[in-house]
């Protein structure tokens, strides 16, 4: 399930972030010691607020049906010229379940259906082969591969941007 993130979700995200620091910091520049603190998630659901007030971006927490408990969050981010991005992450423990792919499923619909949205968007790491492998699945066509500065680690320098426009 994906409902909006809220401050009650800062101490399970700091710790999901924090077991899954090696499974995500080849990827997310974000995925730092500090991000697995309750305080910065605090100060990362204020200013998510304010930007889902504005309109500019939209944090959600992806939670289990049965349970409810966090296993990763997924944002939208309005782009020059009508184009919505859509990230996301699983914790380590719970990846390879499925979850990563609905919850970007889900987000693909909710993106396309925002007021002057042409297309959605998911931007990878050409060594991101998990990601690249959901916007596929997805029936994402990849719309170019260009050079970019590695922000993280595990990063390649070559941005692989996936799209879909509405049906």
């Amino acid at each position: 399930m994906l409902r909006r993130v809220r401050v009650t979700d800062a101490g399970a995200v700091a710790a999901a972030v924090g077991a899954s620091l090696d499974h995500l910091r080849p990827w997310l520049p974000w995925a730092t010691p500090d991000a697995a603190v309750r305080r910065s998630q605090l100060a990362r659901v204020a200013e998510a607020d304010q930007m889902w007030e504005a309109g500019a971006s939209y944090l959600y927490a992806v939670v289990t049906a049965a349970h409810g408990t966090l296993v990763g969050q997924t944002g939208l981010y309005r782009r020059p010229g009508g184009s919505v991005e859509l990230g996301y992450w699983i914790a380590a423990g719970q990846a390879g379940r499925g979850f990563g792919t609905a919850a970007a499923r889900a987000m693909t619909r909710v993106a396309l259906a925002l007021p002057g949205a042409h297309r959605a968007e998911i931007h990878c790491d050409q060594a991101n082969v998990a990601s690249a492998a959901i916007a596929r699945k997805l029936g994402y066509r990849l719309d170019r591969i260009e050079p970019c500065q590695p922000g993280a680690p595990g990063e390649s320098g070559r941005l692989m941007v996936w799209v879909m426009v509405p049906w």
